[in-house]
């Protein structure tokens, strides 16, 4: 990758404020693509966006009504909102698990099919979707996040199979436990439904299945979706990539 080989790309970021999102989008401007920050946080996302001279897209994307006729003018888009309620099937509230299908599967559907006439066009697009490990496995308790996840890792290959001949790629990008305020949220939850003292969650439940006992870094997955972005990745599509410290090993 040269230094500027994103320069003149346009690239949206779901949940570009913070975490993963704040990460590729900081890979994409440093490489000389407009970013588009989307997030529900309209005011970090806005602060985000004039660090890199980017723009701001305040969206819900829980109101997926409001996304049906939205037309996309991007070359990249990065579908990386995500949400998280961690309980068993038997109290997870119906409503709750509805809205993370929503936020997870439904508006990435719409969002690339919002993107893709403008992608088909140019015959040049690059959809990535960050899934995790749970879109290959589960976990207890995790019942909509898992069913989400493999979700978007079934759109992502569709997407890839109906995006080859215009010249637009899909992927997955799969990673364990990120150091996250996404991530940081659950240790409460773990520990309570564990049994657990919050300051074990961590070894026990979280790096237990790790080989590298460690969280992921934000730009470590960054570094990976900057890459199937890049010339180099023209050949890789409808596939998922692992970023786990060997858990799926």
């Amino acid at each position: 990758m040269t230094a500027q080989d994103l320069a003149g790309r346009r690239a949206l970021v779901t949940g570009g404020a913070n975490g993963i999102g704040l990460a590729c989008a900081r890979e994409f401007a440093a490489r000389g693509a407009h970013v588009i920050v989307a997030d529900l946080d309209a005011q970090q996302a806005r602060v985000v966006a004039a660090e890199m001279g980017g723009e701001s897209w305040a969206v819900d994307l829980s109101e997926t009504g409001a996304l049906e006729a939205a037309q996309l003018d991007v070359d990249i888009l990065v579908n990386n909102a995500g949400l998280q309620r961690v309980a068993p099937i038997t109290d997870y509230d119906p409503e709750q698990w509805r809205v993370m299908q929503r936020v997870m599967v439904e508006a990435p559907f719409l969002l690339i099919r919002a993107a893709l006439p403008r992608m088909y066009e140019r015959r040049w697009g690059r959809i990535v979707n960050i899934s995790s490990v749970h879109g290959r496995h589960a976990s207890p308790y995790k019942s909509a996040y898992v069913a989400a996840k493999h979700g978007l890792e079934g759109l992502s290959k569709v997407t890839a199979l109906e995006g080859a001949s215009h010249g637009v790629t899909s992927n997955c990008v799969s990673p364990g436990y990120v150091r996250t305020p996404f991530t940081e949220k659950q240790l409460g939850d773990q520990a309570r439904l564990h049994e657990l003292p919050v300051g074990e969650v961590l070894d026990r439940i979280m790096l237990a299945d790790m080989a590298i006992k460690r969280l992921v870094e934000p730009e470590e997955v960054a570094s990976l979706v900057g890459w199937l972005v890049g010339e180099q990745a023209r050949m890789v599509t409808g596939a998922s990539f692992t970023m786990d410290g060997g858990w799926t090993a």
